[in-house]
């Protein structure tokens, strides 16, 4: 899978958080972050691969999922997603009236209104991780609530009550908009 966005998002937090969620789950990970040279509003994207075997690449031509929080990534990457693949966008800043394919599925949510409404508006990327977990299964909120602690800085742990919160309400809305919820 790959996320994408601009710095401050979170892209590479919910990376990390990703990777380190696999690994608990005693999965093998390979984590590819990537950002623009400015590290707030700069473009973010990080490739995520899970498996249960051997992780060949972590360079990925068409990825099975897309994580898409802002229209310059949507316009950017959203073309690369493998046929019968998963395109999860944020519908606050991305427009899919030009967005033509019908060969993946679109899920379209308003992650920074879900964000605001939860918990903090800089917790869209939690909305997104919390969604992809639920759509696709390849990790679970339990394991994503316990790579917390090992992805945020120890000055931050007071904010994962917040986090779990926001994760859960990005599964949430999945099983809201009659999607295929995997936990």
């Amino acid at each position: 899978m790959f996320m994408s966005g601009f710095g401050g998002q979170g892209v590479l937090l919910a990376g990390t958080l990703l990777a380190h969620a696999a690994i608990i789950e005693g999965k093998n990970v390979s984590f590819l972050p990537s950002y623009g040279v400015e590290k707030r509003g700069g473009a973010a994207h990080c490739t995520v691969v899970i498996a249960d075997g051997d992780v060949g690449s972590p360079v990925i031509g068409n990825p099975s999922v897309g994580v898409i929080l802002n229209q310059l990534s949507m316009d950017k990457y959203a073309r690369k997603i493998k046929v019968g693949g998963i395109c999860i966008v944020n519908s606050s800043l991305v427009d899919l009236f030009e967005f033509d394919r019908d060969d993946v599925e679109v899920i379209s949510l308003n992650m920074n209104a879900i964000a605001q409404k939860v918990g903090d508006p800089r917790m869209v990327n939690m909305v997104a991780v919390g969604a992809y977990a639920a759509r696709t299964g390849v990790v679970s909120l339990a394991a994503l609530a316990a790579a917390l602690k090992l992805s945020l800085p120890e000055r931050n742990h007071k904010y994962i009550p917040a986090n779990i919160r926001v994760l859960e309400a990005g599964a949430a809305e999945i099983a809201r908009n009659g999607e295929q919820l995997v936990l």
